[in-house]
């Protein structure tokens, strides 16, 4: 986290001006900046709290926002959009991504004439790059452009930021990936951990590509310019229609990911079977000499406790000792011609 990031207030306001004149204001007293609220040219105010369900109504409604639009928005999981006619509001998706922890945050956006409001939690530190260059971003904004326009602009430039910094998400999943696969191919690597990086990975992804989608659907909502206080003018939901383009490449790039991740599943399915058939074949090859040398150590001792009994004490001693070599020999080399005709030595044997 750079030194920005950490020295950031909770919240901050800009505002342009009838006249052009641009305002920008930092604190830790949410209050003040509410006081700040003057219904002028075009204002945005950002905060920054710690019970997102909690807070956001009691700012949205000190704004005069409606406590229908508030719940409206929060019932959702991932994303949502509803359009009041004088009102909007919107959930987008805020995502960090710590190796495969994928984590989704909410980033509430409520818009009526000539305000934005944009209210996260603390963890979601991503527009503070837009209010750095508000002043000169909002210089640009043409004084002569409908209020909705306006509006429009802002929206867009914030879904944009926030857009990007979700866009860094995948690139971090694709890092994590690739130190996984390092870790893959290494012979000594438990299967058990394997699998369970594995899981985590596949988890990230499905995570990451829902809150692509959850992006999608906002995106596609404005795209037409159907609601009021979004702008009817056709360059300008370009812009919007150009950020929906860009979700849509990540979503291929994250499916492609899936691709790969799935074709790494089979190789490591396919290593691991070999592994295990060569594990097969080295206790086959092992019992297979184990049955040869039991048989050929059975038949003589079995000769040598007959031929210690009293009946059989007529036998020279050189007799007994040629016959039991004799039975041993014989008794594995039949053992080993009956498996091999019974086709149960492995091919590492017969090799």
């Amino acid at each position: 986290m750079g030194e920005a990031e950490k020295i950031q207030k909770s919240s901050f306001y800009v505002s342009l001006s009838k006249d052009g004149v641009t305002t920008k204001l930092e604190s830790d007293n949410v209050s003040e900046i509410i006081g700040l609220f003057k219904e002028d040219s075009l204002e945005w105010m950002d905060f920054t709290v710690d019970n997102i369900n909690e807070d956001s109504f009691v700012i949205a409604t000190s704004l005069k926002f409606s406590l229908q639009l508030v719940a409206s928005v929060l019932s959702d999981r991932y994303s949502s959009y509803e359009d009041l006619d004088t009102e909007l509001g919107l959930m987008l998706p805020a995502v960090r991504v710590d190796q495969f922890d994928v984590k989704v945050l909410p980033l509430l956006i409520f818009i009526r004439k000539n305000l934005l409001l944009t209210i996260h939690p603390k963890a979601v530190v991503r527009l503070q790059k837009i209010y750095r260059y508000a002043e000169v971003f909002m210089k640009k904004i043409r004084q002569d452009l409908p209020w909705n326009d306006k509006l429009t602009i802002l929206l867009t430039r914030i879904i944009d930021e926030n857009n990007q910094k979700n866009f860094n998400g995948l690139r971090m999943i694709e890092e994590e990936g690739d130190e996984l696969g390092k870790y893959m191919v290494q012979p000594t690597a438990p299967r058990t951990q394997i699998g369970n990086d594995i899981y985590k990975m596949k988890h990230a992804l499905i995570t990451y590509l829902n809150t692509l989608w959850a992006s999608w659907d906002v995106i596609n909502s404005l795209r037409y310019g159907d609601a009021e206080t979004i702008t009817d003018n056709q360059k300008l939901l370009q812009h919007v229609g150009i950020l929906g383009d860009d979700i849509n490449r990540q979503i291929a790039l994250s499916e492609h990911m899936s691709e790969v991740l799935a074709s790494g599943l089979e190789v490591l399915q396919t290593i691991y079977n070999n592994q295990l058939q060569m594990l097969n074949n080295r206790l086959a090859f092992l019992a297979t000499w184990l049955a040869v040398l039991g048989t050929a150590v059975l038949v003589p001792n079995t000769l040598a406790t007959v031929f210690g009994m009293p009946g059989f004490a007529f036998l020279d001693w050189k007799i007994s000792v040629a016959l039991i070599l004799l039975s041993t020999f014989l008794s594995g080399y039949l053992m080993y011609a009956v498996m091999k005709k019974k086709n149960w030595i492995p091919p590492k044997l017969e090799g």
